[in-house]
């Protein structure tokens, strides 16, 4: 399996990643003769070779000659791409790309995708970054996209709308539910292009990935810190065939013990839980001070939603406090697909070692659903599709 690895350790921009691409091997040619099928007249896009802090890699310019349009609706830009006459899958993720910028700019001004006017993001460097992009990752055809903790940068960036603060709030709506670090430098690390490629491409958030790594390209930023070099770097690597292969990420653990609660109260608490976002909840019984028996709850929480599911716990249950501590969690590559059965559509849950499929289980839902539509016992079901499960090759 073939892996696009994003370490976006100093952030990710439209133009640095163009750079990590062409730097990856895709020829600066093939780049340039697809942003010339945009027809945007005097508009060039140059490679250069250049570094930051000894480590070299390949800086992308979009240069403008001539008056420039920089307020254009979705609208505008979705004919301007279509007219290009791109494949159909450079089309469809490049505006795909453009969607989630227009749907988080629509929630930032309280307006709706179409009416939504881009500024900075509308321009010709804009475009001529997403559509690179998109062409860039058609022509690498990567089976999945990993990314690593995003970082955003800190200070003051200057917008059409006026002096913002950094992460831009583009930037913060479209990697939301995202691990992403911020003060790791002193400008904005992360833009709102850079973020919606992101959005668009990644199939998993990653901090410690397992793979082997074949290629690396390093796409060079226009801006100079002294904190820490603007690169982003680029991974192409692979899966080995045939070889156990799991993931390892950071989460949180939140617990807490209560022994003067309600006990009839614990299955409205695991469902807030849940719909804040936590990965797991487990109940145990323990024997408390006094003699008293009590029970730990625990909540297995995603790192950057530890403090919203930690005030979960202080705002629904009777403890004063909770205790938190960070944990690794390692995990098996696992997908979702949908099986017609006999008895109707049923998910079921897959694992892999590599490319070998481990384990196979349907979903408790689907077949709950369905034992209580055919009035059939749960078990019965299970007995029906564990046996059209064991037909899949």
């Amino acid at each position: 399996m073939q892996i696009l690895y994003y370490h976006c350790f100093s952030g990710i921009s439209g133009d640095m990643n163009l750079g990590a691409m062409a730097d990856l091997g895709i020829p600066e040619t093939y780049l340039q003769e697809i942003i010339a099928r945009l027809n945007l007249p005097g508009v060039e896009l140059v490679f250069e070779k250049d570094s930051r802090n000894s480590i070299f890699g390949t800086k992308a310019t979009v240069k403008i000659s001539g008056n420039t349009t920089h307020h254009r609706t979705l609208k505008n830009i979705e004919k301007m791409i279509r007219d290009a006459e791109f494949s159909d899958e450079i089309t469809t993720t490049a505006l795909d790309i453009f969607q989630h910028l227009a749907e988080a700019e629509a929630d930032i001004h309280h307006k709706t995708p179409d009416t939504i006017h881009f500024h900075e993001v509308g321009g010709e460097d804009a475009i001529v970054d997403i559509v690179g992009a998109a062409a860039a990752y058609h022509y690498l055809h990567p089976d999945e996209v990993w990314t690593s903790v995003v970082e955003l940068g800190n200070g003051l960036v200057k917008t059409a709308h006026g002096t913002m603060p950094v992460p831009a709030p583009a930037t913060a709506a479209l990697l939301k539910d995202t691990p992403v670090h911020i003060g790791g430098t002193d400008m904005e690390a992360t833009t709102p292009t850079g973020a919606a490629i992101l959005k668009t491409l990644t199939t998993r958030y990653v901090s410690d990935p397992l793979f082997i790594i074949k290629k690396t390209g390093y796409g060079i930023g226009h801006t100079i810190s002294e904190i820490r070099p603007n690169l982003l770097r680029v991974h192409l690597a692979e899966i080995p065939r045939n070889k156990p292969s799991f993931h390892t990420s950071e989460a949180d653990i939140l617990e807490c013990n209560l022994d003067d609660m309600n006990p009839e109260w614990f299955e409205h608490i695991m469902d807030a839980l849940f719909k804040a976002g936590a990965a797991d909840v487990t109940l145990t019984p323990v024997v408390m001070k006094k003699n008293r028996p009590g029970m730990v709850i625990s909540v297995l929480s995603p790192v950057n939603k530890s403090q919203m599911l930690g005030e979960v716990l202080l705002r629904e249950t009777t403890s004063l406090g909770y205790r938190r501590y960070r944990v690794e969690k390692s995990f098996l590559d696992r997908r979702i697909i949908t099986l017609e059965t006999s008895l109707g559509k049923v998910n079921i849950k897959e694992s892999y070692f590599g490319d070998q499929v481990f384990t196979r289980k349907p979903e408790y839902e689907d077949c709950r659903r369905i034992a209580q539509a055919k009035g059939m016992p749960l078990k019965k079901v299970y007995e029906r599709i564990w046996e059209e499960i064991s037909k899949i090759k």
